[in-house]
Formats: C-alpha cells, sequence, structure tokens
C-alpha cells in the first residue's frame, strides 16, 4: 500500500458534499478527519457499532454487507474512489446497519460527527449540500431496488454490464473491460447466487453476446446486448 500521505482538505474538496466548501470551512473538517489506511480483509465497523462519523474511500473499495440468518452475506453496496458511506446512521446517531469490509487495499478518511455537525451549525449551504447527497443515495437505492423487484436476473446483469462499462460512443462495437469485484461479490449485489451468475455469464457468451475470462469481459456485440431479451 503506498505510504505517502495525502492532503485531507484537497481530498474532501473534490468530494460532492464538500465541494462548495470555502477553504477555511475544508481545514476544520480536515481536522476532525483521519486517515485509516487498510489492507484487503479489514472490517472497518460492524453491524451494531456506535455510528460516530462518516467514511470517504481515497483509494481501493469497501464492501457494505448485511449477515443472513444462516449465515449468508447480502452485499449491500461497493463503495470505490470518490465514494463516502455512514452519512445517514452518523445523523441519526444509531449504529450501523450493516458492516464495512475492505475488499482491495485502501485508504479511507474518517471525518469525525462532531466536525461536520460543527460546519452544520455554521452553513446552511453545507447543510444543503449534505441533504442532496443523501437524497441522491436514496434515489440510487429505489433504483436497486426496482431492479431487484422487477427485472430478472439477466436483465440485471446485462443492465450492470452496460451500466458500468466505459461510454461506448455511437458507432462502437466492441467494449473490454474488468470487473471491479469478484463474481461472488458482485452476484451478492445483484441478488443472484454464484451460481446464477455465472449461468447467466455462460448463456450470454453463448449467444455471442460476451466474453468471458476471468474477471475479464468483452462486450462483443454492444447494440445487440442492449436490444437483448431473454
Amino acid at each position: 500500500m503506498p505510504a505517502s500521505p495525502i492532503s485531507a482538505s484537497d481530498f474532501l474538496r473534490n468530494l460532492p458534499i464538500f465541494r462548495e466548501l470555502d477553504p477555511a470551512q475544508l481545514e476544520r473538517l480536515a481536522a476532525g478527519t483521519r486517515e485509516v489506511r487498510a489492507p484487503a480483509g479489514t472490517i472497518l465497523f460492524r453491524r451494531g457499532d456506535l455510528a460516530t462519523g462518516m467514511h470517504a474511500v481515497a483509494y481501493g473499495q469497501v464492501k457494505l454487507a448485511l449477515t443472513t440468518p444462516d449465515g449468508g452475506e447480502k452485499v449491500v453496496e461497493i463503495v470505490g474512489p470518490g465514494g463516502s458511506f455512514g452519512e445517514a446512521v452518523m445523523f441519526l446517531e444509531k449504529p450501523y446497519y450493516v458492516t464495512a469490509e475492505v475488499l482491495a487495499d485502501a485508504l479511507v478518511l474518517y471525518v469525525s460527527r462532531a466536525a461536520i455537525f460543527a460546519e452544520i451549525d455554521e452553513s446552511p449551504q453545507f447543510a444543503r449540500r449534505m441533504l442532496a447527497g443523501l437524497s441522491m443515495r436514496l434515489h440510487r437505492l429505489i433504483g436497486d431496488v426496482e431492479a431487484l423487484s422487477l427485472k430478472s436476473g439477466t436483465e440485471r446483469v446485462v443492465g450492470y454490464l452496460l451500466r458500468d462499462c466505459p461510454d461506448s460512443g455511437p458507432g462502437a462495437q466492441t467494449i473490454e473491460f474488468r470487473l471491479p469485484v469478484a463474481k461472488g461479490v458482485l452476484a451478492s449485489r445483484l441478488n443472484l447466487t454464484r451460481e446464477h451468475f455465472s449461468r447467466i455469464l455462460h448463456d450470454l457468451a453463448s449467444a455471442g453476446l460476451i466474453r468471458v475470462v476471468g474477471r475479464s469481459i468483452r462486450i462483443i456485440d454492444v447494440p445487440r446486448l442492449r436490444a437483448w431479451r431473454p
């Protein structure tokens, strides 16, 4: 993992919820921020731990997940560079609902609740930015619930591949990219078993739409995949 320090205020400035703060506000937030350098497998917090701040990912990946009664796992969200998590329960001053585990070596900035609340007291504009950020996350979660409830497994996988692949442009026919996380983690995120997820990829490959080698995905025919109906 890189050992070089980063400027907390410079990083926070690039997060959407902090982007419009002035330098003095950013420096005050940075004073209430600490770096957490965590290798893969590190548990940042567990369900039931008290939320005393929010987290922002500088690099790496963090998995937010629930544990099912039978010991299984449901991945709720995968947070990458520039993403943040923990804001909602921080405001509620309640324990975390999920467990946060580092998937890839990460640098995470932890911003204390006290520092954030102090800025909210000083700046109505900052409070509005925080509300806007939480509203956007709620909108995404509603979209996820809609997809999980109303779309088939194949539609979910196709939607994910098309949403997360690079911009195809008007005439692109083929695109190649790498899945950002292990297939089992992604399957859980899409509310599929690993076996079902693998079967869908196999069916798409058999139809001549994609080619799969490990975590590398080549979309052979972008227009056909967009129009695909199982």
